[in-house]
């Protein structure tokens, strides 16, 4: 009873990927489809033609000697095959064009729904993995309806044909062929049922060999530096041979319908070969009726073949279709508010009352953290490392929503507010500056596509980018390599200011924003960003004392939670405070510009208190 639930809950499966694919793309396609299925119509009929014709051929021509109707057969045969040729060329362009269509089409849902996801899905989801799953993975929606029409519209109509041929020549034949066929239906069956978890075996592993190279290719830098290349090579080998062992099990299984058709072919050839020579040697019956017969038979067997084979490669081709579904079908887990509305915010002043955060299920990264950064003015967020800074300003943007509590901008909780609305008042430097394929202009227009060349070089000249952009082969002009790779990590950093420049928002936030830049470089995109901080409400988080001293409010965390706030006189005024405790651990070091002590262990080492 379990094995006959199962074989019903996989042909349900199947069924309803396929209704799903089909329901989603038929309507858009029906007049592509009908075409190629009329051309494969017209390729059934002309195959059932010449195994019909076979009969006069050779009871006419050669039993009969019947000249006469010579040039009629000959002509009919030639029109038959010219008309095959063209229906054969229509259906593989018309098909070929939709699934190449099917293809794109997928590819650019699949991108939508990717940036219509929260940062959470990325954040628990590795991005060489994702990449890999749509790219080995996107072609099976088209094969599923590729395989669909094809095998119902000429295989299907072909098999009825030429049977309804074999059936009308000689019905005590067609009986011995059709005595094989339930056994091979039951062991396909059985084949396709094992290849399922083998195929899904297979892309997942395949899926992962590709992540662990991409992987590997952006991060080569490190392999090299840590000689890692042994372990590296030893950890994808493992997965290559995984992946090649799933797919020579899915060969294997594949390939054992072969004997299994072929030897029920052969015995249903060599026992209608037997039985019309004891006929025509003993009933002298002209031998026309049995040419048309085997010629059908002969001509049945290909389709009969990839029909009897059909389930297995829709099996395979499902596998990848559900497999992209499974992205498509994931929710977003951070949309709008019903009833939220975009805002324009006058003075962008943010306000954290009692908000509290955590990543999923983990320990809470902050408890009930209330202060003000005032519009207009900069406050900077310092503390150790696992403090909750950086957490606490990805709440801005709403890459993250708080557990319990509220942002609010100009008095406005921001839930309410269309996150599109209000990423469009806000610009946003990371701790690891990222750049995009194109030129260095376009990643500045990126910020602000109708910003002029003019505004994008007066953006790099105040983050002290334009003199080294002017160096490069091609200025502004010059393409980036994969994440800027051709650029110093400075030079990144750079570009990704002027990129926040470019936007001109009246909310300003900065994660260490200068952390990858020399003292020289910090000190001059330090005076650019003050004048670009006029006017506009700053976060920022930085660990060098001479970026936190600048600050008109400085705001001190620990565990998740604020536990200073004030100026930065006020602060290192106060001997006893974790404030004074970084700024001492750092001239203890030697220089104020260097960064500030980040981690409890630091604290620790000088006799300090986490």
């Amino acid at each position: 009873m379990a094995r006959g639930r199962n074989i019903k809950q996989d042909v349900e499966s199947l069924t309803t990927v396929i209704r799903r694919i089909i329901r989603e793309n038929g309507r858009d396609y029906v007049k592509t489809y009908l075409f190629a299925a009329f051309c494969l119509i017209l390729v059934a009929a002309t195959t059932a033609f010449m195994a019909w014709i076979m009969e006069a051929v050779i009871n006419e021509a050669f039993a009969k000697k019947n000249s006469d109707v010579i040039w009629l057969i000959c002509g009919s045969i030639l029109l038959a095959f010219i008309i095959r040729g063209a229906a054969s060329y229509g259906q593989a362009v018309a098909l070929a064009q939709v699934g190449n269509n099917l293809v794109a089409r997928y590819q650019q849902r699949l991108v939508d729904h990717l940036m219509s996801l929260g940062v959470s899905y990325f954040s628990d989801t590795r991005s060489a993995q994702i990449a890999a799953q749509i790219s080995q993975n996107v072609a099976g929606i088209r094969d599923v309806m590729n395989l669909t029409i094809t095998s119902f519209a000429r295989d299907l109509l072909t098999l009825i044909a030429l049977v309804a041929v074999m059936v009308t020549k000689d019905p005590v034949l067609s009986l011995i062929v059709f005595v094989g066929a339930p056994p091979v239906l039951l062991a396909l069956r059985y084949i396709s049922k094992r290849l399922r978890s083998a195929t899904r075996e297979s892309i997942d592993l395949n899926s992962r060999v590709l992540s662990a190279m991409q992987e590997t290719v952006q991060g080569i830098t490190i392999v090299k530096a840590f000689t890692m290349e042994a372990q590296i090579s030893a950890r994808i080998s493992g997965l290559i041979k995984a992946a090649e062992e799933r797919s020579n099990r899915i060969a294997r299984l594949t390939e054992r319908t072969s004997p299994l058709t072929e030897t029920v072919a052969g015995l249903a050839i060599s026992g209608v070969i037997a039985y019309a020579a004891f006929r025509s040697i003993y009933g002298d019956v002209l031998p026309g009726a049995f040419f048309s017969f085997i010629t059908a038979l002969l001509l049945a067997y290909d389709p009969a073949r990839r029909l009897a084979r059909l389930q297995i490669n829709l099996e395979r081709a499902v596998v990848n279709a559900r497999m992209i579904y499974e992205i498509l079908d994931e929710q977003a887990t951070q949309g709008d508010q019903p009833g939220a509305t975009d805002h324009d915010f006058a003075r962008a002043g943010i306000e954290f009352r009692h908000v509290g955060f955590a990543y999923g299920q983990g320990a809470p990264v902050l408890g009930d953290v209330s202060f003000t950064a005032e519009a207009g003015k900069t406050t900077a967020i310092v503390g150790p490392s696992g403090a909750g800074k950086s957490t606490l300003i990805s709440l801005v943007p709403r890459f993250y929503d708080p557990s319990s509590g509220q942002v609010l901008i100009d008095g406005v909780d921001i839930a309410t507010v269309t996150k599109k609305s209000l990423r469009r008042q806000i610009a946003y430097v990371s701790q690891q500056p990222w750049l995009f394929e194109g030129s260095i202009r376009d990643n500045l227009r990126y910020a602000r596509p109708e910003a002029t060349d003019a505004e994008i070089e007066d953006a790099a000249r105040l983050a002290n980018a334009h003199e080294f952009i002017l160096a490069q082969p091609m200025g502004y002009d010059t393409q980036l390599g994969e994440n800027g790779v051709n650029l110093s990590g400075g030079q990144r950093q750079r570009i990704s200011i002027a990129r926040a420049l470019v936007r001109d928002a009246p909310i300003l936030l900065l994660d260490e924003a200068t952390s990858a830049l020399d003292n020289e470089s910090e000190a001059a995109v330090q005076k650019a960003l003050e004048s670009a901080m006029r006017n506009r409400t700053v976060l920022v988080i930085a660990h060098r004392l001479s970026t936190i001293a600048r600050a008109d409010r400085i705001v001190v965390m620990q565990g998740g939670q604020v536990v200073e706030t004030g100026s930065h006189a006020d602060l290192s005024a106060s001997k006893g405070g974790l404030y004074a405790r970084l700024q001492a651990f750092s001239e203890l070091n030697g220089d104020a510009a260097e960064p500030v002590a980040d981690t409890d262990a630091d604290l620790k080492s000088e006799g300090g208190k986490p």
